[in-house]
């Protein structure tokens, strides 16, 4: 059983910074092969936005997010990031980490475990 619990979030103005937390992400394993970030924003459907592939710390980010964001995992503390930099007012959403069992990463619909969510909010 995966617990994960996440912690950060908040608001800043356009152009600001926030780094979120995921604590409780395990090792590589046959049930837990990729982690990722997920967002929900205002009337939107849920998106992922970056992963990284848990046996060989292999990343992507989705185009939007791409220079902005850094997704990384600290594997003694059991811990995934999302370091958030120059951030839009587009951005704002309910962000969720998540793991998922295969290894394709960016098949986003496989990931099965999640955190409770966390808000980010960017005004203009």
């Amino acid at each position: 059983q995966v617990n994960l619990r996440q912690s950060g979030g908040g608001s800043v103005q356009s152009g600001g910074s926030l780094r979120l937390s995921c604590t409780g992400v395990p090792e590589y394993s046959d049930t837990n092969k990729c982690a990722a970030w997920f967002r929900q924003a205002p009337g939107r459907e849920r998106e992922g936005v970056a992963y990284v592939y848990l046996g060989g710390d292999s990343t992507d980010h989705i185009l939007s997010v791409r220079g902005r964001f850094r997704i990384s995992r600290d594997e003694r503390e059991e811990t995934l990031s999302l370091q958030m930099d120059n951030l839009r007012p587009e951005d704002t959403g309910m962000y969720y980490c998540a793991t998922s069992p295969y290894w394709s990463c960016n098949s986003w619909d496989r990931y099965n475990n999640w955190g409770q969510g966390t808000q980010v909010t960017v005004s203009s």
